[in-house]
């Protein structure tokens, strides 16, 4: 594709340059691709680096230090303790010990168990006191996945920390040579409340970030490789077990699933829909809430904060009760169907519930009604910002509206919202409430639904994620596979949309 000059790209038509970026965005787009990889190989290869670099320092620091650093490599917090740091040195072996404590007792178990998620399932016995035959749970499938990934977690924190005893070993032969003193208990506290208060506060946090955030993750992703549905909870009825990559061989077949539509053939019309509805419930709402804040703003519209507080209603309303008393009406047997019949308008009810089309385009329309009030409340503070000079400016130069608007309202706009645009966008995506109250994912797409779980027309990924994992065949692995994918495409649309953004690449034009 040929590459215009600035001078050539000014010269072209408006749809010519319209044309150009259309196309420059798509060839771009292997280019993009190609500079990802790079990347990650890139990410790759500083990593290996990075390791082999400690790896390095760990054994030159055994070879050139004293005995009290080389003691420390097996009993953590030694060197500390033989140098007067009594306080680092505590906490260093207490965390080895309890390490050691855990290993023995528990970790060691999980992890050997771990390959397997258990040998014995649940079984009938005859028991002797009770005359009778009685079920014994053994192995629990379920247990043994999340506490071998703790351990796992575990270990990896443990050697972090052996790293850490070790570069302080050295840090303190460094001082000591230097002729320096060695900081105390008391300066050690003391520096968690002065300069390494930092670290003191984000401790807290970041212990949450990977116990409630890091560890569902990796957990999540390692039941799409195992078999845990209904029938094999992992305890009371059977063992589950590592299936590879059966799973996503599974979504991602053409081939017939019960005689109707296959996994691919579902997913990939559930995710058109789902990018669909994304798209138009993201910018109808942006663009519609960016005219009312507009409107309401404009020079010589009286009682502003009257037209304000009535759109914000929508909002004071809980959307659990908003959204089904609005599904409700418009059903077939509704409000609204009851009136048009009753004016004579029609003759027989509209299906607004029943037609695929309907329901799809009725629940944008609904959404609307519910995003709007955001959107303005958050243009109206940005529009209050932007100095009226351009305006005036723009006017005496004999600018249109039309043309105020698309050189100075939006772009500022665009540059503030940019970030929110692409997270509304995501959680558009996931917006499993609008979804599930109006419809429930209604109409049910029969061809799909053979696939897994009663997949409806306007089921989103995320809808059709809670039906998979719902009802007496549960198919939780299924749910963790679909879970992955959406993380892949909402991974790529976000690296994407993000870079090109105005608020990332021209920053320094609205300074």
């Amino acid at each position: 594709m040929k590459k215009y000059s600035d001078l050539e790209y000014l010269k072209l038509s408006k749809f010519k340059r319209f044309l150009y970026r259309f196309l420059s965005f798509f060839a771009g787009i292997p280019g993009a691709i190609w500079n990802f990889l790079k990347k990650i190989g890139n990410g790759i290869k500083k990593g290996a680096l990075a390791v082999a670099n400690e790896a390095k320092d760990i054994v030159t620091t055994f070879t050139q230090g004293d005995w009290k650093t080389k003691l420390s490599y097996l009993v953590m917090g030694f060197g500390c303790l033989a140098r007067g740091q009594i306080l680092r040195g505590i906490l260093f072996l207490l965390f080895e010990i309890v390490f050691i404590g855990y290993m023995v007792i528990a970790g060691g178990y999980w992890l050997k168990m771990l390959p397997s998620l258990g040998v014995k399932g649940p079984s009938v016995e005859y028991n002797e006191v009770y005359d009778q035959y009685v079920t014994t749970y053994n192995d629990n499938s379920f247990k043994i996945l999340l506490y071998g990934v703790l351990t796992i977690f575990f270990i990896i924190a443990f050697i972090y920390t052996w790293r850490v005893n070790i570069r302080q070993n050295k840090i303190a032969e460094g001082i000591l040579k230097s002729g320096k003193k060695l900081k105390s208990g008391k300066q050690d506290l003391h520096s968690l409340v002065d300069d390494q208060f930092h670290k003191t506060l984000l401790a807290l946090p970041m212990t949450g970030i990977i116990i409630f955030t890091v560890l569902p993750i990796v957990f999540m992703i390692l039941v799409a490789f195992t078999n845990y549905d209904g029938s094999h909870d992992g305890y009371y009825n059977n063992l589950f077990s590592w299936v590879g990559l059966k799973n996503f061989n599974t979504l991602l077949s053409w081939e017939s699933a019960g005689g109707g539509q296959s996994y691919a053939a579902t997913f990939g019309e559930v995710l058109a829909w789902t990018l669909i509805w994304a798209f138009f419930a993201t910018f109808t709402n942006y663009f519609l809430g960016m005219l009312v804040a507009m409107m309401i703003n404009k020079k010589g519209i009286k009682v502003k904060k009257l037209w304000r507080t009535v759109l914000v209603l929508t909002i004071a309303i809980p959307q659990f009760i908003s959204l089904l008393y609005v599904s409700k009406m418009f059903a077939k047997n509704g409000l609204i169907n009851q009136g048009l019949i009753n004016m004579g308008l029609i003759t027989k009810a509209l299906p607004f519930w029943e037609d695929a089309t309907w329901a799809r385009i009725m629940v944008i329309i609904i959404n609307i009604w519910i995003g709007i009030p955001y959107l303005m409340l958050m243009v109206t503070g940005i529009l209050m910002n932007i100095p009226a000079d351009l305006y005036e400016s723009a006017k005496i130069d004999g600018a249109s509206g039309w043309q105020q608007y698309r050189k100075i309202t939006l772009p500022y706009i665009l540059f503030v919202t940019g970030p929110y645009l692409l997270t509304s966008f995501i959680g558009n995506m996931n917006n499993f409430n609008v979804i599930f109250l109006l419809t429930g994912g209604a109409p049910t797409n029969r061809a799909a639904s053979t696939a897994a779980g009663s997949v409806g027309y306007t089921d989103l990924l995320i809808t059709w994620l809670f039906k998979i994992t719902t009802g007496a065949e549960a198919q939780y692995y299924m749910a963790s596979v679909v879970g992955i994918m959406v993380f892949v495409v909402v991974a790529i649309i976000a690296l994407i949309v993000y870079s090109a953004m105005p608020s990332v690449k021209n920053e320094e034009d609205f300074q």
